[in-house]
């Protein structure tokens, strides 16, 4: 292969690596072997490699060396810190980004939240659910708090599944509330009252985990 061909064989494989694991087919603590990676793929080790560091970068595979490749996994006291670091960091990216948004980046947002209140399918909502938050960061001008915060969307992926799945229907429709909430805070520009809808969104995710030790039990694979 040459190089281009090699990067973008990588890319290619770093994007279906990626797709499995935040699409719940590749559990937190799974193994990921270069060799069955470059079998699938019918890629040599080259490009694999260059594939589980960008996916290590993205916060999403844990390299060992001379070990390994593993999905990234979390204990509960490492998910409660990021969600309290997403409490601090996504408000404040709310803040920044709000100004410079296009005149239909809103009705993209209530349309999302229409969407994922309509659906029945958890990994549609999951979709929907990032897409919206993501979406609602863009233009925030500050490419570091908007690199970090995908990292942290990535790292939580598993757990944000589990979260969502222990809903009742009474959290559920706070869930969806909160979204519809927010939409109306941004597109009336209160940016005090969408920080702390967007606050108070993400605080009850990490209160809810909490809850749950059993999400974070893992066993070796």
């Amino acid at each position: 292969m040459t190089t281009t061909r090699d990067g973008g064989a990588s890319a290619r494989i770093a994007d279906s690596i990626r797709s499995d694991i935040l699409g719940g087919r590749l559990a937190p603590g799974a193994r990921i072997r270069q060799e069955d990676v470059a079998a699938r793929f019918g890629a040599s080790r080259l490009p694999v490699r260059e594939a589980l560091r960008s996916l290590e970068a993205d916060g999403l595979v844990t390299l060992v060396a001379n070990t390994g490749a593993w999905v990234s996994r979390l204990t509960l006291e490492e998910c409660v810190e990021i969600y309290r670091t997403r409490e601090r960091i996504e408000p404040l990216l709310l803040r920044y980004a709000l100004p410079h948004y296009p005149d239909d980046r809103i009705d993209r947002l209530s349309e999302l939240a229409v969407r994922m209140e309509a659906t029945h399918d958890i990994e549609e909502f999951l979709r929907l659910d990032r897409e919206f938050h993501l979406t609602s960061y863009e233009d925030s001008g500050t490419s570091l708090l908007g690199d970090l915060v995908h990292r942290l969307w990535n790292a939580t992926q598993h757990y944000r599944r589990a979260y969502t799945l222990s809903l009742d229907d009474h959290r559920r429709r706070i869930v969806h509330d909160e979204h519809h909430l927010l939409t109306t805070t941004l597109r009336e520009a209160d940016v005090e009252g969408a920080e702390s809808v967007l606050e108070g969104h993400i605080r009850r995710t990490r209160l809810q985990l909490a809850q749950h030790p059993e999400v974070f039990e893992f066993t070796e694979q």
